[in-house]
């Protein structure tokens, strides 16, 4: 027999391998393997069995025919069981192949680090029991042993290293227990548990409303029926989205099955965590990259196995090792978060749709503003449609006020950061005791430093773009690399010490919040807050008990928060997003305006949110402001179609990065030529630009788009010019099909 094998190392190709005799009841397809790789044993994973491979013979440079090496064999397989179970390499062939990415990267992608780490091991400890019976003890316990044995029978065991915390004792005396016969101590393998630590309320099923049970209804028949087109759910915010998944994953559980819920943000993954939990106990499981590598290790395996039956996490919880999988769920399907950043680069919302084709299991696209690729899929009927138009409990939808911000500036005689309108609502809500949130996508305190004299800009050499100001550490940071430096006593062309900060962030609003009502207690969160371990927790859990009255936040606060205290939504700056160089700039402005507006309002009290812009006439901003996602999407996409981008047109983005720019763009040109001279009829082919943002960490960025009906037009071409241009060391690719950000 022989193995054809994917290496970890990125060569983008399968090696042979002879499967030793006591090795072929194992060496089958997703088995773990050692292998002998040139002078070193390195990992892979098998790919597929064979009897035998047709091997051609080598020739030397003067045509003749040379005997092809002996195969090796097979050193060891890793582990009683596959790794990878069948459907999932499956998926993740079909992967590879349609981003245009190495079968190893996908595996990486698939499997967490801890879990590829050769020596990663399930955690042991030391376990405390008691004997069956009583037998002959051994010497004579002291009086501080025989007291610490009574509180040991009390408690009836436990962990050594807890009973050691909890009964102030020494290891060396529960040995001595041990030898004496007193007690046991045995290893036993630990389970480290993200939730261990959380507060978990069990739920009940709630009564449902008609439009919530006749989703859940499509949503059954789905898993019934092993149908793997999707659903795509249209629910209003507060329209109760989740509990449909419930109940719809307890359908599948019923059956022995099942079920993958996908949540944008791993911030969000607490929250969704502790709802599931509540209902399904011990069978959730979570899994994304901000848990421990013990964790990570022990979920991962826990899903393995089978012993946990729902999976929460953000998009790489796609390839969650289930062994019988009923439904997939993608919350909040429109997110650009569901897109990897790295090779390989695929969206998560659509390798769940391709999983559950894989598997025939049901996959629901929840969504209140779904993404037009989906949008369009329900209308042109490959996705069916559940609509859920009303809130819980009919409760009203927030009242939603646009407020010019020119005319604000213009009374004011210069730019504002708050109107009047909204500072007077945020003084009613604070005055009746309820909550408000405050949205501005935009992190630090000053967008830029500039100097008023000669127009100097503090800008970051690597990335040819301003340093935004961070007043918490009072130094300048870069938002693209990372880099930092300290504010300058003086502009360095004119000397002029007058440095003036130009445009606002979260942390200068928070300044102006706590200016503007010294009374209120003001939370922040933004990816600076965030950075530290488990500190979203602490923010969202200071609002939600109520010792927090305002809460300022980006994107992470507008997407899947129920605060029933919430009245008030405030939008500081609606405009952040609308005019990036960027074909979806008007949808994700849609789509952040209605999730944040749906944060208000969610309990008994009505919601009221006030969005302030400079563009009050923009088709997003009079979407949002109606909540009519359908009429905006029917502009959106006869827009779309008539300029022949997504979801009409496949769409692929290279991006050619490296240090010297003109190299650079000589590569971009001629891998452009080499797409060109293979592309048939059908396939659109830019000249390689410079691309929006043209220098980023050092690098100088030239992009090619490539628009076509099919990715089959796309794919063929791509990869011979791929093959066909040898790049230099100090040069990448970048290979972006479906492209959600092409900046």
């Amino acid at each position: 027999m022989i193995a054809h094998v994917t290496v970890d190392v990125a060569v983008d190709r399968l090696f042979d391998y002879l499967v030793p005799d006591c090795l072929r009841d194992r060496a089958v397809p997703g088995a773990r393997v050692r292998v002998p790789f040139g002078r070193r044993t390195i990992t892979g994973y098998v790919v597929e069995v064979v009897d035998q491979v047709d091997r051609t013979d080598p020739t030397d440079l003067l045509g003749m025919a040379i005997a092809p090496r002996p195969l090796k064999s097979i050193l060891s397989i890793v582990g009683a069981d596959p790794f990878l179970t069948g459907p999932v390499l499956k998926l993740l062939q079909w992967l590879a192949d349609y981003y245009c990415a190495p079968l190893e990267a996908a595996i990486r992608s698939a499997l967490p680090a801890p879990v590829r780490a050769a020596g990663a091991r399930p955690k042991e400890q030391l376990f405390v029991e008691l004997p069956d019976r009583k037998g002959t003890m051994g010497p004579k316990l002291t009086p501080r042993q025989i007291e610490i044995l009574a509180q040991i029978r009390q408690v009836n065991g436990g962990w050594a290293a807890a009973l050691c915390r909890e009964l102030c004792c020494t290891p060396e005396l529960l040995r001595k227990l041990a030898t004496a016969g007193a007690i046991v101590l045995e290893p036993r393998v630990l389970r480290r548990d993200p939730l261990a630590n959380r507060t978990v309320l069990p739920t009940r099923p709630l009564l449902l409303m008609p439009e919530q049970a006749a989703a859940l209804a499509q949503a059954k028949a789905l898993c019934d029926a092993a149908e793997s087109r999707p659903l795509l759910l249209l629910g209003v915010t507060n329209s109760g989205k989740t509990e449909v998944y419930l109940q719809a994953i307890a359908h599948v559980l019923a059956q022995g099955r099942g079920a993958i819920v996908l949540v944008p943000e791993i911030a969000l993954t607490p929250q969704t965590v502790q709802r599931f939990a509540g209902r399904f106990g011990s069978q959730v499981a979570v899994l994304h990259s901000a848990l421990s590598d013990g964790e990570r290790h022990d979920e991962w395996h826990r899903i393995r196995t089978g012993e946990a039956r729902v999976v929460v996490g953000p998009r790489s919880a796609v390839f969650a090792p289930l062994p019988r999988l009923g439904l997939i769920v993608v919350d909040e399907e429109h997110e650009p978060s569901y897109k990897q950043d790295e090779a390989p680069r695929y969206h998560a919302r659509d390798v769940a749709v391709m999983r559950g084709r894989i598997e025939r299991c049901a996959v629901i696209l929840g969504s209140a503003t779904p993404a037009m690729e989906s949008w369009q899929n329900a209308q042109a009927g490959k996705y069916l449609l559940a609509r859920m138009s009303c809130r819980v409990d009919n409760r009203p939808r927030p009242a939603v006020r646009i407020v010019d911000m020119r005319i604000e500036a213009a009374k004011a005689g210069h730019v504002q950061v708050f109107s009047t309108a909204l500072l007077d609502a945020i003084q009613d809500r604070l005055s009746q005791g309820e909550q408000s949130i405050l949205f501005l996508n935009r992190r630090g305190y000053a967008a830029a430093l500039i100097c008023p004299r000669c127009g100097h800009v503090e800008t970051c050499e690597a990335c040819n773009q301003a340093f935004t100001y961070h007043q918490a550490d009072t130094c300048l940071r870069c938002h693209t690399c990372g880099a930092f430096r300290q504010v300058p006593t003086a502009c360095p062309d004119c000397g002029d010490p007058a440095f003036k900060y130009q445009g606002f962030g979260t942390q200068r609003v928070e300044a102006i919040l706590q200016k503007c009502f010294p009374q209120a207690r003001i939370g922040r969160l933004d990816a600076d807050i965030t950075a530290r371990r488990h500190s979203h927790d602490e923010v969202l859990g200071a609002f939600r008990t109520g010792r927090t009255d305002i809460l300022l936040g980006t994107q992470m606060i507008a997407k899947g928060l129920h605060f029933p205290s919430v009245t008030l939504v405030g939008v500081v700056a609606a405009d952040m997003s609308l005019h990036l160089p960027d074909f979806r700039a008007g949808e994700r402005t849609f789509q952040l305006l209605a999730q944040v507006s749906g944060r208000a309002g969610r309990g008994d009290l009505p919601g009221e949110v006030i969005i302030q812009t400079y563009t009050p006439g923009h088709p997003a901003v009079i979407a949002a402001e109606t909540a009519d996602f359908e009429t905006f999407a029917a502009a959106e996409l006869a827009d779309r179609r008539s300029i022949g981008f997504p979801p009409f047109m496949k769409l692929a983005c290279l991006t050619l990065r490296g240090p010297a720019e003109a190299r650079v763009a000589m590569f971009a040109c001629k891998l452009a030529e080499r797409i060109l001279a293979h592309a048939a009829a059908g396939l659109s082919v830019t000249d390689a630009l410079p691309a929006p943002r043209a220098k980023a960490k050092g690098e100088f960025r030239y992009q090619i788009l490539l628009r076509a009906a099919t990715m089959r037009q796309i794919q063929p071409p791509l990869r011979q010019a791929v093959a066909e241009t040898k790049l230099p060391a100090d040069m990448a690719l970048a290979i972006d099909v479906d492209a959600v950000n092409i900046l």
